[in-house]
């Protein structure tokens, strides 16, 4: 099995925090996004990962090789592909051409999920879904009494179904897909200007190939600072029960409300920290009340009263009572005169 993980876009609605870094890298309860999404495909995969695949921009070389440390801890080779220009999802996936066979997942890196199922490699292909209150905002699936996909409609105004596509898709023989990728590129078929995957998808649904829908237990948006900061939320609920805290953690005269996740080196006196934050290493607070917050690495805060926030790598923030979201070398001091 292999994972494709398209990911060049800018991360434009995370900005600032993707000024400096990828959005897939950012660190959700102390992992990045894209760890995680790898992490829970390999959980419900019936076969080993043996490759994944990245689809980037210009990351630089730090980038590059934190991704193919990510697939060594899955036991899977790491390979990095490069999509220069945004020409849409199925250009992007196309980029991965080389590694287009065989059974494959391909996951766009914006979202995390929880599943109970294993993928059945019995079947052709299946598109992920989660069933939504308010399909008019996604793409969505029909599927008939046989629980095969008969149709795929972006954000529907009139109601036709209510499985959302999620971003993750099932290849059983990838070859497929590459080869109506292929034609889409060669024949220029575009819509708005870009290659659409969706219109690969449907070409392979028209030629015989059957789809069917693995519906998940909970779908996670890091699509802005709100949905992060909620997914973050979610996944402390999910491993509360695992060690979150470091042990090279120093905590002095605080109360950590769980779930928190809690660095190497974190420092933390005299504060009241949960529930539901994540700070990252070698950061700082003191005399702080933070709750339902992500704080990146090399931060410091101090005096500081805050929720529903995100603090970026090596920020500076002092006597802040405000809900802030503020990316990396960052500094904000109101007591400053």
């Amino acid at each position: 099995m292999k994972i494709i993980v398209p990911m060049a876009g800018m991360g434009k609605r995370m900005r600032p925090h993707t000024l400096t870094i990828p959005k897939p890298l950012i660190p959700i309860a102390g992992k990045p996004i894209v760890q995680r999404l790898v992490e829970e495909i390999a959980k419900v995969s019936a076969s080993k990962i043996e490759e994944i695949a990245f689809i980037i921009g210009d990351f630089g070389d730090e980038v590059e090789q934190q991704l193919i440390g990510i697939a060594q801890k899955l036991g899977a080779v790491g390979k990095i592909y490069y999509q220069e220009e945004a020409l849409g999802t199925a250009h992007a996936i196309y980029c991965a051409e080389p590694s287009l066979n065989g059974e494959v997942v391909v996951a766009f890196a914006d979202t995390l999920f929880k599943a109970d199922f294993k993928i059945d490699n019995s079947t052709e292909a299946s598109i992920w879904v989660q069933k939504v209150a308010d399909p008019s905002a996604f793409g969505v699936v029909k599927v008939n009494d046989q629980n095969i996909i008969t149709d795929f409609i972006e954000k529907p105004q009139s109601f036709v179904s209510n499985l959302a596509i999620i971003g993750i898709y099932y290849f059983k023989q990838a070859e497929v897909l590459r080869k109506e990728l292929k034609y889409l590129i060669d024949n220029e078929v575009r819509v708005n200007g870009e290659y659409q995957l969706t219109d690969a998808l449907e070409n392979m649904k028209n030629n015989g190939v059957q789809f069917v829908p693995g519906e998940i237990i909970e779908w996670m948006d890091c699509g802005n600072k709100d949905a992060t900061v909620h997914t973050n939320q979610r996944i402390l609920e999910y491993h509360k029960d695992d060690e979150l805290i470091s042990s090279t953690a120093k905590i002095e005269n605080s109360i950590i409300i769980p779930p928190c996740f809690v660095g190497e080196n974190v420092t933390i006196k005299d504060a009241i920290i949960g529930p539901h934050v994540s700070i990252g290493r070698n950061s700082t607070v003191e005399r702080a009340i933070v709750s339902n917050s992500i704080v990146q690495q090399n931060a410091m805060l101090k005096s500081i009263t805050i929720t529903n926030s995100m603090i970026g790598n090596h920020a500076y923030v002092k006597d802040v009572t405000v809900e802030i979201n503020v990316g990396d070398f960052t500094q904000i001091d109101f007591d400053i005169h």
